[in-house]
């Protein structure tokens, strides 16, 4: 591994078993893959990249949203959206998958700040997931994450009422992920589609009701970590600008080869020098928030 190729000798080549495969309501799905080399390797925000099925030769992103070093396994969630996505959604435990993994930097919360607050739009509540239970097994320091999550699809889990008690959040937001509330980590949902629980309105909006109740002590410990569309990133960027604190952003983007060697998924990236362009596989998925949504900060 070199200083300018970081990436290299980090990302496995495995035929991961299957160890389990749940199907959820909107064509949402979960599987548990035997990846021991991925498992030991992967971080908050990072990802694979996957055979789908044999006759699909294009691999498909997909970002980690849980793993066990120990026990060699890595849990995936992902919805049907293409040929690619629907050929996984037939595959059984005992059969094997090609994956690359892990890839990318991931995220890397700040002790200074121990109050992480991650949000997780769709496809984008994975990474919240994993970096939740990760910072809650760092007996080393006294995080405290709280996780807001939003989707206009049913939640991949069944939603109930969280045990944990959440001073200034909307009294409408009592839905929890219990995988979360099972190991104390607060988490609450938002959502369009009136599910039952849930803060009525994008996740961002739900971040802000929040955040207007906070005294500028707490605000200095907050730093923000966000996955999920663009645009719910763009308004994350805004949203921590307004109360000031750092933030973090995962990017989703199509790649082709997603070790760095296509540059397929560039994305330019503001720095002191001027504009670069990154790519979203190694260089990201995770970027500071102000480094890619500069321009539209200064207008907003």
């Amino acid at each position: 591994m070199s200083a300018a190729h970081p990436h290299r000798g980090s990302i496995a080549l495995e035929n991961a078993a299957v160890l389990a495969h749940a199907h959820m309501a909107g064509n949402q799905h979960v599987l548990r893959l035997q990846a021991p080399r991925c498992a030991l390797g992967a971080v908050p925000g990072s990802f694979v990249h996957m055979r789908c099925a044999e006759g699909l030769p294009m691999r498909r992103p997909m970002s980690i949203m849980r793993a066990n070093a120990a026990q060699g396994w890595i849990e995936l969630l992902y919805k049907v959206v293409g040929a690619g996505s629907q050929a996984l959604a037939a595959v059984q435990p005992g059969q094997t998958l090609s994956l690359l993994g892990p890839i990318g930097h991931g995220f890397a919360p700040h002790r200074e700040r121990p109050r992480v607050l991650g949000l997780g739009g769709g496809v984008g509540i994975p990474p919240m997931v994993f970096l939740a239970e990760r910072l809650a097994a760092d007996a080393d320091a006294a995080w405290k994450p709280l996780m807001l999550m939003g989707s206009e699809l049913p939640f991949p889990f069944h939603v109930r009422p969280s045990k944990i008690l959440l001073p200034g959040m909307p009294d409408e937001a009592i839905g929890c992920m219990p995988l979360l509330d099972e190991i104390g980590v607060p988490s609450r949902l938002a959502s369009l589609s009136g599910f039952p629980g849930c803060f009525e309105g994008y996740v961002t909006a739900l971040a802000r009701a929040w955040l207007r109740g906070l005294t500028a002590a707490t605000l200095a410990q907050i730093e923000l970590f966000a996955c999920g569309p663009t645009a719910m990133l763009a308004a994350a960027a805004r949203l921590a600008r307004e109360f000031g604190i750092p933030c973090q952003v995962s990017l989703e983007e199509f790649m082709a080869c997603a070790v760095g060697g296509c540059a397929g998924c560039a994305v330019g990236v503001h720095t002191a020098g001027g504009t670069v362009m990154k790519r979203v596989c190694v260089d990201g998925p995770v970027f500071d928030a102000d480094s890619i949504f500069a321009g539209s900060l200064s207008r907003s």
